[in-house]
């Protein structure tokens, strides 16, 4: 799973031809840990169909800020560039994907 940094944000999120699903999270933080981790097995899944990113929010402030971020973790959808929506279904990869809308 590839990190994305405030610079990168928008280039990366624009430029993708699929959806873009990103993982916002800090350091120490035990639930972000534990999502990454079905988030990397997620990935398997939706390869070609969905880019999974993650964002340390301890070191990007610009786009948590932009979306008002007030809890970890988060995951937020784009689609063509945009901001879709925030997902829920943080528990499993099966969750995550029904969000999705993928299955």
């Amino acid at each position: 799973m590839r990190d994305v940094s405030d610079q990168d944000f928008d280039r990366v999120v624009e430029q993708t031809g699929v959806p873009v699903l990103v993982e916002f999270w800090k350091p120490g933080c035990g639930n972000c840990r534990a999502l990454i981790h079905e988030l990397e097995k997620l990935e398997a899944d939706v390869a070609g169909k969905v880019l999974i990113l993650k964002m340390n929010v301890e070191e990007n402030f610009q786009i948590p800020a932009e979306l008002e971020i007030r809890s970890l973790p988060t995951l937020a959808l784009y689609r063509k560039g945009t901001f879709e929506r925030f997902v829920g279904g943080m528990g499993s990869r099966e969750e995550i994907l029904k969000q999705l809308r993928l299955t």
